[in-house]
């Protein structure tokens, strides 16, 4: 199984970007002097140069060099040469757009199989799972397909809100648009909270951060699971 660090959210409330996530950064790519940034998710308001400027601010925090796969010409080469690889967030759809018009997708997955270790936050670790199919961003562009990297063997939903008992909207909650999706599809998908993230590492799926995530199952009730809860078995 890959190396994959699979965060929720970049930027929690009141902290600058990444923050809380510093020392898990120096300790995942502890073997890795430079990281290879993906900035692709990002549709406007700031450049992919500045937007691996901001990423590679804190990571320098870290002692480690960020760089941005933009800057080269034979992108394939420069994922294949990786000692580590981060994917920001932003939208999903144009993040797997991006990935499937550039020729990176499947390379990416291989680098990633072979042992690259990989970070992703936000859209970076939607395309971790299955699919894409549970984001919650809006389709600004159609990508050729929805299918993504596939390392684990489950769908994520990144930002997952609890249904507020307070709130006048009436409109639809997370946890409906999670059943809607199991209306026609099958695999699992796991509601990953702000601050929490998935550690994937020696064949293991582990929860990891100071909150629970809830489990969703085709035809199943919903229920919650416990930081440090192995998901290993979750198919």
């Amino acid at each position: 199984m890959s190396n994959a660090l699979l965060a929720s959210t970049s930027t929690l409330h009141g902290q600058d970007y990444l923050e809380y996530l510093i020392p898990e950064i120096e300790s995942f790519f502890s073997e890795a002097d430079k990281v290879l940034f993906i900035p692709f998710a990002r549709p406007g308001g700031i450049s992919h140069d500045q937007y691996t400027k901001k990423a590679a601010k804190t990571f320098k925090k870290a002692g480690i060099e960020l760089y941005g796969i933009h800057q080269f010409e034979n992108m394939e080469k420069a994922l294949t040469s990786a000692k580590g690889i981060f994917t920001g967030g932003g939208n999903t759809f144009l993040l797997v757009f991006e990935l499937y018009r550039k020729k990176l997708m499947q390379p990416l997955k291989e680098c990633i199989q072979n042992g690259c270790a990989y970070m992703g936050t936000s859209a970076g670790t939607n395309i971790a799972g299955l699919t894409m199919q549970t984001t919650n961003d809006m389709p600004i562009v159609y990508p050729p397909s929805f299918q993504t990297l596939g390392l684990l063997p489950f769908n994520i939903n990144p930002h997952y809100l609890d249904p507020d008992p307070g709130s006048t909207h009436k409109g639809e909650t997370r946890e409906t648009r999670i059943e809607e999706f199991h209306k026609i599809n099958t695999q699992p998908v796991v509601g990953l909270r702000e601050g929490s993230w998935l550690m994937i590492s020696d064949n293991k799926v582990e929860l990891k951060g100071q909150l629970s995530a809830r489990i969703f199952e085709s035809e199943k009730l919903p229920y919650e699971v416990e930081t440090n809860t192995d998901l290993s078995e979750l198919n």
